[in-house]
Parts: structure tokens; C-alpha cells; sequence
């Protein structure tokens, strides 16, 4: 006996059609690793849904499903095109980092206008947004990518992944297996198996860190980073990042004492960076680089540095 009795069958659709916009910009979100092009990509399914008329609107019985499977559509075909566009892309290229729901801000790159964020359509932070896990998937094929973000993450069925992605579900399984495969060599240790460092000890990590920056403490830096740890830095060609990625807890602490003189007029705070403790550094109350870590144990293993501006968007300034 729910409110829903008293709306007509177009302002239930509607009401349908407003419930199912988060979910779809989550699905996105893990599909591209870009909030902006998931927001796009979104926008692109419900235009189409409205191109259609209103007899063809009718026949779809669930407009939720007819939703998910256009927009992951979408996703695939921007995936693809994606791998010829990153060949002119500058630079490493990295996720783009979200912030803690506390930290949402609700602007768009390039003037465009949007009404501001409302706290449904933010991205659900969970392990498959950290990124550590986003990373891994944009290693992977296209349809590897989306083969195991619905099966494994969004829970469709093998058959409805096919026909998302024009396979048969048993090569559908095999794309998810496969992605499973990446996903499980990426968290391999080069050595003994240490146990997963605890969400107060990540925290506590990150926070010895920026200390130990701050104070241009080199010997506790090292000590901090696991001795093959890596580090990169996504500048996009808009702001100054390395070129390659750094290998090593020495070379990865030469490059951050180069970097400490300008902490002196910069802010660095400790922020949630999709879901996990990070860094975010501020110059004259704007977001200027936002940091990422992975950890294995009583150490950090990976460092990504987000730079790119049109990446920080959503990060508040000030």
C-alpha cells in the first residue's frame, strides 16, 4: 500500500527512472574510472530512453534493466575508443579520485552547469572504487572489464553479461576468470604473505607519511615504504608530473625531497580518497594534487598522485 497507487503509470516510470540514476552512475563510474564520463554516459542512456516513443517506452517492462544493459553499452564502446585516445594521452594515466561524501562538491569541468550533487548520486565508496582495484581494470581488456564489474560486482547473471557485451556466457565466464586472474596477480607479494594492514593502521601509515614529508624526515620516509614500493603521477599535460612511474623506496624519496620545498606554502591534509586514507594537497585553498596509497602490512607499496586538474573537480576548495 505504497505511495506509488496514486501515481499515474508515466510519473511511476519517472519516479523508476530518478531511483535508478545512482546505481547507473556507480555502474559507470567502475566501468571508465571518470566520474565526468560516467555522469555523460548516464545522460546518454536517458536521452536515448526519451528518443524513443512513447509505444516503445511502454513495451520495456523493466526500465531499470533496459537502463543498465544501454549505459554499459555505452561504457564498452567509450572503453574501446578510450585505448586509441590514451595513446595521446600526456603522461601516466590515473583514475580520477573521489572524495569522502563529507567533501562532495557538485561543479563540472569547462563551465558547464549542472545542479549541485545531490548526496544519491554520489558514487557508493567501497573496495571495488579504491585505486588499487581501479587500476587493475584499466589494465584489462574491455570486455574483460566489463565482463567482471557486472558479473562479479553488480551480480548479473552470465547470460544477461552476454548480452551486454555480444558474447555466449561461457565466454563471458572466461573474460570475468581472466579479470579475476589480473586482479589476484596484482595483490600478489613479491615475498611472504603479510597480512592486510587494518583501516587505523592505513590511516596511521598515511599520517606518519605526511609528517615525515613535512619534516623532510628521509630516514623515516624510507622506513615507511616498502622497499619495492612504486610510485605515479597523473599530470595529463596540464600540470608537472614524471613521465614514468618511480620504482623503489629511495628513488620514490628522492623524488618527494625534491618536492618538499613547495610544502611550505601548500596545506597538506588527510582525506578519504575513494575509500581508503589519503592525501589531499591544497595551494591557495585549491585542490592541486590529490595522493592514493596502497598498503601490504606495516607498509606502503604504492603511492598514486592525481594532478591532473580536470581530475579534481569534485574535491572542495578551501
Amino acid at each position: 500500500m505504497g505511495q506509488d497507487q496514486t501515481l499515474s503509470p508515466q510519473d511511476h516510470t519517472l519516479s523508476i527512472l530518478r531511483t535508478e540514476r545512482p546505481r547507473l552512475i556507480d555502474l559507470a563510474y567502475r566501468l571508465l574510472g571518470s566520474l565526468a564520463d560516467a555522469e555523460d554516459v548516464v545522460q546518454e542512456a536517458y536521452v536515448r530512453w526519451y528518443a524513443m516513443s512513447p509505444q516503445a517506452r511502454q513495451a520495456i517492462e523493466v526500465p531499470g534493466a533496459w537502463l543498465s544493459r544501454v549505459t554499459s553499452r555505452i561504457c564498452l564502446d567509450q572503453l574501446r575508443s578510450a585505448r586509441v585516445r590514451r595513446e595521446n594521452y600526456v603522461g601516466e594515466w590515473l583514475p580520477e579520485p573521489l572524495p569522502d561524501r563529507t567533501e562532495w562538491t557538485g561543479g563540472r569541468p569547462g563551465g558547464r552547469s549542472v545542479e549541485p550533487a545531490d548526496p544519491a548520486d554520489r558514487v557508493t565508496l567501497d573496495e571495488s572504487v579504491n585505486m588499487a582495484f581501479l587500476v587493475v581494470l584499466d589494465s584489462m581488456t574491455p570486455a574483460e572489464r566489463v565482463a567482471f564489474i557486472l558479473h562479479d560486482v553488480f551480480r548479473y547473471s552470465f547470460a544477461e553479461v552476454g548480452e551486454i557485451v555480444g558474447r555466449t556466457p561461457a565466454a563471458c565466464r572466461q573474460l570475468a576468470s581472466s579479470a579475476r586472474r589480473r586482479m589476484r596477480a596484482s595483490h600478489s607479494p613479491a615475498g611472504p604473505a603479510a597480512p592486510a594492514a587494518t583501516a587505523s593502521r592505513r590511516a596511521a601509515l598515511v599520517r606518519d607519511f605526511k609528517q615525515a614529508w613535512q619534516a623532510m624526515d628521509i630516514e623515516a620516509l624510507i622506513g615507511l615504504l616498502d622497499p619495492g614500493a612504486t610510485a605515479l603521477a597523473d599530470g595529463g599535460g596540464l600540470a608537472a608530473a614524471v613521465p614514468h612511474p618511480i620504482e623503489g623506496s629511495t628513488e620514490i624519496v628522492r623524488y618527494m625531497s625534491a618536492l618538499a620545498a613547495k610544502l611550505s606554502h601548500q596545506k597538506v591534509l588527510e582525506r578519504t580518497v575513494n575509500g581508503q586514507p589519503g592525501l589531499v594537497i591544497q595551494e591557495d585553498g585549491v585542490t592541486v594534487s590529490v595522493l592514493a596509497f596502497d598498503f601490504s602490512g606495516e607498509k606502503i607499496t604504492r603511492l598514486w598522485a592525481v594532478r591532473n586538474p580536470e581530475k579534481l573537480r569534485t574535491w572542495t576548495a578551501g
